[in-house]
């Protein structure tokens, strides 16, 4: 057995031992990275976050004008860059409409990667996190961040996966800088990621069902199909004119039209469990079940431990303090409910959610 075949297989021979913890078959993904303690989608975050013990890393993925992928959560990169503060590119500035909703500031797509590389990346949540890295790390590439993964998962010893998602693709396309096949020519292309676990996510349905052509069903792959606020439509559809919004799609019978093309949903979690009346996560939705019935896993979005996020009977302390406690708390009560996997910005709490441990940090 080769090395990298050897390491992808490594977790799950751990977790067919017989003092496996009942919930070890969910899959803590780390969200941006350990992205509630170092600036986010930065290789110090995506290390931060294996070392915490992360199934999968997620590089959200946009396009630099010279169609190179980077991980920003979007292409407007004000608020996660120091861009601003270089006067050399003040005339960048400028004002676009992105799937829909008019956005200022900068975009990735104006941008060659040599530029962008001048750039330090910033705290995107200042008033909870601070300031203390910005200025420390750069923005990574995908090819930098698959490398990185690489040498991760060889010194820790076991598989670590890699969870991509496809931002904004139908603009992109429409720019001249699709996503998809130079996403899926990367992981092909490099040995580790050609058989290691690889979700690839997206808001969208067209490219997920392109990908779905092109990958089939026998594949390290598996495709995520996110799902946003009901009453939206994802952008591709609401481009071609159709219908479908995103209530439509977490009907039974949308599930199962999702299941003819994608292997899992993303949920926002209070829509699987909304709080209830006394302020704690309430009775489960008929989603996860309903997804389950259609064959889909669910993964639940997103967990992060500040008391702000957290439901109100769970919180602890001053108003923004961060409370460990209670985001593993929060996290129990939805591995109670049955879900498959999880995004977490803080991936020691989601591990120690699922292991049992208690939350210490």
């Amino acid at each position: 057995m080769g090395v990298v075949a050897g390491l992808c297989m490594a977790s799950s021979a751990a977790m067919a031992a017989p003092s496996t913890p009942p919930f070890a078959h969910v899959s803590v993904y780390a969200h941006r990275g350990a992205s509630a303690l170092l600036p986010e989608h930065t290789l110090a975050a995506y290390a931060q976050a294996i070392v915490d013990g992360a199934d999968y890393i997620e590089p959200d993925l946009v396009m630099t004008r010279d169609g190179v992928m980077v991980a920003r959560h979007e292409n407007e990169i004000g608020g996660t860059t120091d861009v601003a503060a270089h006067p050399e590119f003040a005339a960048r500035r400028t004002a676009k409409v992105i799937d829909g909703k008019r956005i200022e500031g900068w975009f990735t797509e104006d941008f060659t990667l040599a530029e962008l590389k001048t750039l330090h990346a910033r705290e995107r949540l200042p008033e909870l996190r601070g300031t203390a890295f910005d200025g420390e790390f750069r923005i990574a590439t995908l090819d930098e961040i698959v490398e990185f993964l690489v040498q991760q998962a060889r010194r820790s010893g076991r598989g670590i996966g890699l969870a991509p998602e496809i931002k904004h693709g139908s603009y992109f396309r429409g720019i001249g800088l699709p996503m998809e096949e130079r996403l899926l020519d990367t992981l092909r292309g490099n040995p580790y990621t050609n058989v290691a676990p690889i979700l690839v996510q997206s808001f969208e349905t067209a490219n997920l069902r392109q990908l779905r052509a092109r990958i089939g069903r026998q594949s390290n792959i598996r495709l995520l199909q996110l799902l946003d606020d009901a009453q939206a439509m994802p952008a591709d559809v609401a481009l071609s004119g159709g219908d479908l919004t995103y209530a439509k799609m977490m009907t039974p019978a949308g599930l199962r039209g999702i299941a003819g093309y994608a292997d899992a949903i993303g949920v926002e979690r209070r829509t699987l469990l909304p709080v209830d009346a006394q302020g704690r996560p309430g009775a489960p939705t008929p989603l996860i079940a309903d997804a389950h019935a259609a064959g889909l896993q669910v993964v639940a979005y997103t967990f992060r431990p500040e008391n702000p996020f957290l439901p109100p009977a769970l919180r602890q302390g001053p108003a923004d303090a961060r409370n460990p406690q209670g985001s593993v708390a929060e996290i129990r009560a939805y591995l109670q409910a049955g879900i498959d996997a999880f995004f977490t910005d803080d991936p020691a709490l989601g591990r120690r959610a699922v292991d049992g441990g208690e939350a210490a940090r």
